[in-house]
């Protein structure tokens, strides 16, 4: 059996310029363990709903996951099913809770959950809440943005829009894909995972976080790449509170690190790392 990481993570929730938080973010990586888990989901149906909807799909999601993940070897074959099941139950809860609450009709939730197993990432994203790899000096998403922003960025290229009619169109941040009870238009649920290294990090988060653009977050990272996820977190919201900006949305994110893998000899006892969960306002 291959070596395990060494998991350093930490979650970070800020209410931004918001009246109410509708972010939910819950993580679970044991120093030594062959599985870490991080589900984030950032509800929308206003105060009442929107927070319920986070909380449901991000309880729902975590505890299906968890419960799964005690056979290692099984859980692997499995996962993007597992991931799929998870997500569709979540699915199913919200259109239980319009059912039974009509005045949350409307509710919703975008959904970013990872699994890491072993040496390998796989996750499920649904909407346009980003899963970010910062490897080697150099960011990136991973996963699908199911919002009407590709497109116009497309148009942009194209040249049919110059770059702040894209940057400010009003369709921008209209999800394309959500949970919400009903029919699930896109998911994006990749059947091969991505290798992880040794001194990867990732970013789970809800869109608030890209109110920094991928420079300003990239640079963050590179400037305390050393440091531990508890610390990067507090830069990340730092910068963002240092914005100022009255529109600033809810803010959520898990930061994983993924330190030298150890052997299992050398793991010992494993102690769970879940990290500091950072709230602001």
């Amino acid at each position: 059996m291959p070596a395990t990481f060494d998991f350093d993570a930490a979650s970070a929730l800020s209410k931004g310029a918001r009246a109410y938080q509708e972010d939910a973010v819950i993580a679970d990586f044991s120093r030594g363990s062959d599985v870490g888990v991080a589900v984030l989901a950032d509800g929308m149906g206003g105060h009442a709903a929107g927070d319920i909807a986070s909380k449901i799909v991000v309880t729902e999601v975590f505890s299906e996951l968890m419960f799964q993940r005690g056979d290692v070897e099984a859980f692997e074959r499995t996962v993007t099913q597992n991931l799929l099941d998870a997500a569709m139950a979540a699915n199913a809860c919200l259109r239980q809770h319009v059912d039974m609450h009509p005045e949350t009709h409307g509710m919703g939730a975008t959904l970013v959950a990872t699994a890491i197993i072993n040496q390998n990432l796989y996750w499920i994203s649904v909407g346009d809440s980003p899963l970010f790899l910062f490897r080697d000096g150099s960011l990136s998403q991973l996963n699908e943005d199911h919002s009407m922003a590709p497109q116009i960025d497309f148009m942009m290229k194209s040249g049919l829009l110059n770059a702040e009619e894209a940057r400010n169109h009003p369709d921008r941040n209209t999800l394309t894909s959500v949970l919400f009870g009903e029919e699930v238009p896109r998911i994006d649920c990749p059947e091969e995972p991505l290798e992880l290294r040794p001194g990867d990090l990732l970013i789970v988060a809800s869109d608030g976080l890209q109110f920094l653009s991928n420079t300003q977050i990239s640079e963050i990272l590179s400037a305390h790449c050393d440091a531990q996820s508890a610390e990067i977190a507090d830069r990340l919201l730092g910068c963002l509170n240092d914005l100022q900006d009255p529109d600033l949305d809810n803010v959520s994110f898990s930061i994983v690190k993924l330190n030298t893998p150890r052997s299992r000899e050398a793991n010992g006892c494993a102690a769970t790392v879940e990290g500091m969960i950072r709230r602001v306002g």
